[in-house]
């Protein structure tokens, strides 16, 4: 994937192990800094992938054969994202001789000065002169895109009625469990909030929902006006944003969350049962910011300020790389 440009002072390549969450903060960056950027999606070798980035040998040595190889000529600058690329990011800046400005997205499992800048999100710890402190995670949300595809999947949304409440729905991870008697209780406060709003549902599942949770999901919304996309044909999640009057959101993805609230619109978390010390901070800050509030099953529409972190962190990425001396 590339984004056409003149100026190839603005090379720049996006390395991840290709995992949703990581690569679409790589690329809202890359996208919000209008870089030409390249996708490089990278599997690494064991048992390399287990050890520190200290202890690696020759770390571009170290894909595997069908992943995405990464030689010279160098990116002008790197934006990397997961642990996979912590060491490619501090080989590339090694071998270029600085040249490359290397950005990392997330608290990696290294030494700080080994990358130009990070940006970390404001629930870890991490804090230093090169490191950009943002609210929650980097998205690709701009109004434009928005729009965009709201237009490419307007035949199938037009018999959709107001108001539009759009959900989205995670799965169980490290943190949270998304069990079926938890998705029983959110099917049934939709339940609740179509009584009291007359409301049509527009329902994103995602990579993680389980297929006895999205079973018990689709049961429930044969009794309700909705859509629901559940991995089949082309994604309409952003035109679903768009659409939408309020949001709903599970509390299982810090993403999804931001990706939500970069809207501008009301955004309701769904509560799971679990959860750990940042994932508990970020959702207090998020509430405690007005961006959030938690989903009870009554209407809540409210005038949220819209979480703008991408387009200020990427001005900042900017003038940190302008003024940057290799």
């Amino acid at each position: 994937m590339a984004r056409n440009s003149t100026n190839k002072s603005n090379q720049c390549w996006v390395v991840t192990d290709g995992s949703a969450g990581m690569e679409n903060q790589c690329i809202g960056l890359a996208e919000a800094m209008k870089l030409d950027f390249t996708v490089k999606r990278i599997q690494t070798k064991k048992p390399w992938r287990w050890l520190p980035p200290q202890l690696w040998l020759s770390p571009l040595k170290q894909l595997k054969k069908g992943s995405e190889q990464l030689a010279p000529p160098w990116p002008d600058i790197l934006i990397t994202c997961g642990r996979q690329a912590i060491p490619m990011s501090i080989a590339i800046r090694d071998a270029s001789g600085g040249k490359t400005f290397t950005v990392h997205i997330q608290t990696p499992n290294a030494q700080s000065s080994n990358f130009d800048l990070l940006i970390v999100p404001e629930h870890d710890t991490l804090r230093g002169e090169n490191v950009l402190v943002s609210n929650g995670s980097l998205t690709r949300i701009t109004q434009e895109r928005l729009n965009r595809e709201a237009i490419k999947f307007a035949s199938s949304l037009k018999m959709i009625t107001q108001p539009v409440v759009t959900v989205l729905i995670g799965g169980s991870n490290r943190c949270y469990d998304v069990t079926p008697d938890t998705m029983k209780d959110l099917c049934q406060r939709l339940s609740v909030l179509h009584e009291k709003s007359n409301c049509f549902f527009l329902v994103s599942t995602s990579r993680r929902t389980e297929k006895e949770n999205e079973r018990i999901l689709k049961e429930a919304l044969t009794r309700l006006p909705h859509q629901i996309w559940s991995g089949d044909g082309d994604n309409p999640y952003f035109a679903y944003l768009e659409k939408s009057d309020s949001i709903i959101v599970t509390a299982d993805s810090v993403n999804m969350v931001c990706e939500a609230c970069t809207t501008g619109k009301p955004v309701m978390v769904f509560d799971l049962p679990g959860g750990n010390k940042k994932f508990n901070h970020f959702h207090q800050t998020m509430r405690n910011l007005d961006h959030t509030r938690p989903f009870t099953g009554n209407p809540d529409l409210w005038e949220p300020p819209k979480l703008a972190e991408t387009s200020r962190i990427s001005a900042l990425v900017s003038k940190i790389w302008k003024d940057h001396t290799p």
